[in-house]
């Protein structure tokens, strides 16, 4: 599944040795937006080893 995909469920992205979980809300060429339950993170997309859906 193509990251575009899963713009509006949760997912979770794993990047530089984080994990972040949330809904994700937007992606452009420099960042990608999600809303976790503790507020807005966005994060670098040159950060970002994989985005998969949550379970």
């Amino acid at each position: 599944m193509f990251p575009y995909e899963m713009i509006g469920k949760n997912v979770t992205v794993h990047a530089n040795g984080i994990t972040y979980t949330g809904r994700l809300v937007e992606i452009n060429e420099q960042e990608v937006y999600l809303k976790s339950e503790s507020g807005w993170l966005t994060i670098p997309v040159m950060q970002i080893e994989e985005i998969v859906p949550s379970e």
